[in-house]
């Protein structure tokens, strides 16, 4: 049995009341799975087995001076589109600006390209903290299954490194007479690797309850989940959260998730309760997105709203709030690292979650939001880790330091 030993971590824990403080640790790893966790033997020298009676190990790692973290869970990204600003331009900043740019650039997008452009992202992420990936692949009537056949090889080039979930994001008109190839594109698409059904049902106008309904009876007939494209927008009539949640409650079997969810945020105190508290009923996860939300929303706006979803609301009713960074250095958003410390610090100024919370919406709430299991720096739990220098999680949060470890059941990368 391969074992590992990290020896004098700092870790975060959070007691009942949800202060979070930190502990210096060494943790055993056996076979990939962490098995004893115990007060360190500080001062000890480099490969001294720590607390507890297990055997010497065959590797010890000193994490002096380090912030050992359960690794992180992107749960929602565009692997197809990473990379692709200084080729396709947004002119106008907005969401709109980044779908018509995309539209008028496809024939630029082949698949040897895309999976060129999508591993280079899948790795980056590991390479920083992420042990798995959702991310959802354009399925249109124009672009076809490029995306997905792309998407589909990246899984199994990445799969050492990273697990990579894709969802079919269906375009639209999805509905009605107009819609008929989208909706047999995207059953297409769900026997050619898709794993779940994804879709943007806002943009079909007044016909939006019907299009999550479309969305959900796919995936009923599949057998799989659905992740949505919920309400990205500001305009305060856009409840397609509470169809999907209404449909979630009146027999949808399986998981469900929304994403964005924008215009939750500019919903009055109660309407935001209420909205929320239906959610959580539904048991439905929602992803704050704040890279690509903060950039496209809100453009023209005086003042400027904060064009992210109610967090706090959310949170308060018990609801699952998980956070990801959307896009990747694409029409959608010119920026970004691929990095878990920066949409944790993102959560941190914008949604004003304290850094253990912002941690958390980063790793074990991603982790539910996309079925995953939820890892812990506990007995039984894999050992998919990221280990950062610094001395607090706040300070790992606030410098994102490039000088980090990852291991991947138990592996090290």
């Amino acid at each position: 049995m391969a074992s590992t030993l990290l020896q004098r971590a700092t870790t975060v824990h959070t007691d009942e009341t949800g202060l979070a403080s930190h502990r210096v640790v060494d943790v055993r790893i056996v076979d990939g799975v962490i098995v004893e966790v115990g007060p360190s033997s500080s001062g000890a020298p480099s490969g001294t087995p720590g607390a507890g009676s297990g055997p010497t190990p065959d590797h010890v790692v000193d994490l002096d001076g380090y912030v050992l973290l359960p690794a992180a869970v992107e749960p929602h990204a565009h692997l197809d589109k990473a990379f692709l600003s200084e080729r396709i331009t947004n002119e106008t900043g907005d969401l709109m600006g980044a779908i018509t740019a995309m539209q008028a650039n496809r024939h630029l997008l082949a698949v040897d390209e895309t999976i060129e452009r999508a591993e280079r992202a899948a790795r980056l992420m590991a390479a920083n903290g992420y042990h798995a990936v959702r991310t959802h692949a354009d399925t249109t009537v124009a672009h076809g299954l490029r995306s997905i056949e792309a998407l589909s090889a990246v899984k199994q080039r990445v799969a050492d490194v990273i697990d990579v979930e894709i969802v079919a994001l269906c375009g639209w008109p999805m509905t009605g007479s107009a819609g008929a190839d989208q909706r047999a594109l995207l059953r297409d698409a769900m026997q050619s690797g898709a794993d779940i059904v994804g879709g943007v049902p806002h943009l079909e106008g007044d016909n939006d309850r019907e299009a999550t309904e479309i969305l959900l009876q796919v995936a009923t007939d599949a057998g799989v989940a659905v992740d949505l494209h919920t309400d990205e927008t500001l305009d305060p009539t856009a409840l397609g959260l509470v169809d999907l949640a209404e449909m979630k409650l009146a027999g949808f079997a399986h998981a469900a998730t929304a994403s964005h969810c924008v215009s939750l945020g500019v919903q009055t105190a109660s309407e935001q309760q209420r909205i929320a508290e239906l959610v959580a009923e539904a048991d439905i996860p929602v992803i704050a997105l704040p890279h690509t939300n903060l950039y496209l929303q809100g453009r023209g706006h005086a003042p400027m709203p904060r064009g992210l979803t109610a967090v706090a609301a959310l949170r308060s009713a018990g609801a699952t709030v998980a956070a990801g960074a959307d896009n990747l250095q694409d029409p959608f958003n010119p920026v970004g690292r691929a990095c878990p410390f920066e949409t944790a610090g993102l959560m941190v100024m914008a949604a004003h979650l304290l850094p253990h919370e912002a941690w958390v919406a980063v790793s074990a709430a991603s982790s539910t939001a996309t079925n995953c299991e939820v890892v812990e720096i506990a007995p039984g739990s894999p050992a998919h880790l990221v280990a950062a220098r610094a001395d607090t999680l706040r300070e790992a949060i606030a410098f994102g330091p490039s000088d980090r470890i990852v291991w991947r059941h138990g592996r090290r990368l």
